[in-house]
């Protein structure tokens, strides 16, 4: 495994994350061999929301990580707040970033990881109705009282988070955004500037660029999906010409070929970090394998364009 640096933190933490969002519902046996195999791959960092399983799964990460043993200082946790749904299905959920919401579920987070503070907190969508001067006051209350000790967004382009960065005392490390080879748009409206085709729209304000200006690291989630949620593109016949290319590059670097499309994302210069979601032990360690593998500006291009991609 190899390790970076988050934003301007000064958190190192594994290039690939494991994130729980499909945790909840695993059996305590089920969670401690999933986490067992993502730190026996490097991996340290791990990503949880407060809805993900209703809060189901951080409380089964939080279990899993204290029956190994894990010394809290080992390893990167890392939740989300902000998004309100009513999981009783008899109201519609809402975003809030009121500070007793966010305070409330971070307070609940902590007690499902079985922790008395997070490395990171991410704002998860933003809430349109957001009050500036509030938020400000209650991350700087977040991170002056030792329950979160560095900040950041998902899912927000750069005019969001130049809003939010406005009225934050804290930096904004991280921004957490659907990326891979099938979800490409960040990399594809760059090349695709000044064009009159579709792939000129920018969906993302500039996110990538963005990123890279200000020093936050973005987390790719989902990286082997295509669409929202939509499924995987390995071993899907709709993606024929890229799984041939991902298998040949596979079997000549002796890996898997998730570790292939894993090492697309990793090659870009703008240092991302992925965040793996898988629940599979081996497929845990085919992932993980994606960080040792080099592949050359040629191999990128190529997969870039079997994917489905062009060059104007």
């Amino acid at each position: 495994m190899k390790y970076q640096e988050i934003g301007s933190s000064g958190v190192e933490a594994s290039r690939i994350a494991m994130g729980v969002m499909r945790m909840a519902g695993k059996t305590r046996d089920e969670a401690r061999e999933i986490a067992q195999a993502a730190l026996d791959c490097g991996m340290n960092f791990f990503d949880s929301a407060d809805i993900y399983g209703a809060g189901e799964s951080s409380r089964v990460l939080g279990q899993a990580l204290h029956d190994l043993g894990v010394n809290r200082q080992d390893v990167v946790l890392q939740t989300k707040f902000g998004i309100a749904p009513d999981f009783s299905g008899k109201r519609n959920g809402i975003y809030d970033f009121s500070r007793d919401h966010l305070l409330s579920s971070l307070e609940a987070e902590l007690d499902r990881l079985q922790t008395d503070y997070v490395d990171f907190v991410l704002l998860h969508r933003l809430d349109a109705l957001c009050e500036l001067d509030e938020l400000g006051q209650t991350m700087a209350e977040i991170v002056d009282s030792g329950m979160a000790r560095h900040i950041g967004v998902s899912n927000m382009g750069p005019w969001s988070c130049e809003m939010l960065q406005a009225n934050l005392d804290q930096k904004l490390e991280v921004n957490q955004l659907q990326f891979g080879l099938c979800h490409a748009g960040m990399v594809r409206v760059q090349m695709h500037e000044n064009m009159d085709d579709d792939a000129a729209a920018d969906r993302d304000g500039g996110a990538l660029a963005y990123s890279q200006l200000t020093g936050m690291t973005i987390q790719a989630w989902s990286p082997l999906q295509y669409g929202m949620f939509a499924g995987t593109f390995i071993d899907n016949d709709q993606f024929s010409e890229l799984n041939q290319m991902l298998a040949e590059l596979a079997e000549a670097k002796g890996v898997s070929k998730e570790a292939i499309a894993i090492a697309w994302i990793l090659r870009h210069p703008a240092r991302m970090q992925v965040i793996s979601g898988s629940m599979n032990p081996e497929r845990i360690r085919n992932i993980a394998a994606g960080a040792e593998v080099e592949l050359s500006r040629q191999d990128w291009y190529d997969l870039y364009i079997a994917a489905g991609n062009d060059l104007p």
